[in-house]
């Protein structure tokens, strides 16, 4: 069952959680997206910079990027850090220009599939939900998450004035087809293994296949119509709508004390026309009593190819889950990456994390 809790929150400063040994190599695109989502989220400026010195460009730098970032709110060290890469990337090659935007795709613009194209379609996205977590090693990861608030409940969905609450990371391993979720950092200080239910706040639990499996499931007896064509990351994706009343749903959303509630939902699949792989569900609770204290709450989880050992897997890679409740409005960054094998003697260091996807990779594009 797919868990979410709501409860009384705990401000913990927000920093950012860095390696002092290891280098990490970017582009100059990788490195404006890097810096963009760092300031967005309110990273501390000093150990931004800190990260930024262990990075090693591949293109050159130049002065109007370094002049960009700094307009969008880039404090002075985390500027100063940039004038020191554009420096000694000076002799680098530019990047490439950018490809030209290609014509609206004829696949994109045709027709919905037939009746019988489309429960196709379903029939084998259901049976790839049902089994996806057989199909999965053993693994463990980190799970990146960064909690933000807007005490203005006057402000309209994609208006809210984002405050940075806290952050933390927690290991995530799956052994046997179950998660366990460990806080490791808080406030980017170590911590031993903290139990993520007890942190307070809004988390979730989930991501790893109980979402799609229980909108597939036949006890679900999930509705569901054709919605459009999509495009993401490049990929031609089928886009439908679905629908599971209270009856059969396992969704739930815990406030505070009280015992979990359960509520009918509604969402959208991206099915990638391809492979017939899920690669994007969204998921929203409706017909909330007036009475309740969550208004409203929103779920968007992108699967993404991530490499364990020599194999890729279609994973969780970013979640954004934003609620709206009677006091605040609240949102949960959360990015799963560093892959690896399980076993007794795995180890992970947080100086090795691989770049979240970037706000383009995230974008549908119709």
């Amino acid at each position: 069952m797919l868990l979410k809790r709501l409860l009384l929150f705990v401000s913990v400063p927000l920093v950012l959680a860095v390696g002092a040994e290891q280098t990490q190599s970017m582009s100059r695109s990788q490195l404006v997206s890097f810096v963009k989502s760092s300031v967005k989220m309110h990273y501390d400026d000093r150990q931004l910079a800190e990260y930024l010195r262990h990075v090693k460009l591949t293109e050159r730098l130049d002065d109007d990027t370094t002049e960009q970032l700094q307009n969008l709110g880039a404090g002075p060290k985390t500027v100063a850090m940039l004038h020191t890469l554009r420096d000694s990337s000076e002799k680098l090659p530019n990047p490439p220009p950018p490809p030209p935007k290609p014509a609206a795709s004829a696949a994109v613009q045709k027709p919905p599939p037939d009746s019988v194209e489309q429960a196709r379609i379903l029939g084998e996205a259901r049976d790839y939900a049902l089994n996806y977590t057989k199909e999965l090693p053993n693994f463990l990861c980190l799970e990146s998450v960064r909690r933000s608030i807007d005490k203005d409940l006057k402000d309209e969905p994609g208006n809210e004035s984002w405050q940075g609450l806290d952050s933390f990371v927690a290991r995530l391993s799956f052994n046997e087809q179950r998660e366990d979720y460990k806080v490791v950092m808080q406030g980017g200080k170590a911590v031993n293994d903290l139990d993520i239910m007890k942190m307070g706040f809004a988390t979730s639990q989930g991501e790893f296949g109980s979402m799609m499996r229980e909108i597939f499931e036949p006890v679900s007896e999930a509705r569901f119509d054709w919605d459009h064509w999509g495009k993401l990351r490049g990929h031609i994706v089928y886009v439908f709508r679905y629908d599971i009343d209270q009856a059969h749903s396992k969704w739930s959303i815990k406030w505070e004390n009280d015992e979990p509630v359960i509520f009918a939902y509604r969402g959208t699949v991206f099915i990638d026309q391809e492979t017939n792989k899920i690669v994007r569900i969204t998921q929203e609770p409706y017909d909330m009593p007036s009475s309740y204290p969550v208004k409203t709450s929103e779920t968007v989880l992108d699967y993404a190819n991530q490499k364990i050992g020599e194999q890729d897997f279609l994973l969780p890679a970013k979640v954004v889950w934003t609620s709206r409740t009677i006091r605040y409005i609240s949102k949960n960054d959360v990015d799963f990456r560093l892959y690896k094998k399980f076993g007794a003697d795995t180890s992970i260091k947080f100086e090795e994390m691989n770049a979240p996807l970037s706000e383009d990779q995230l974008k549908e594009k119709k």
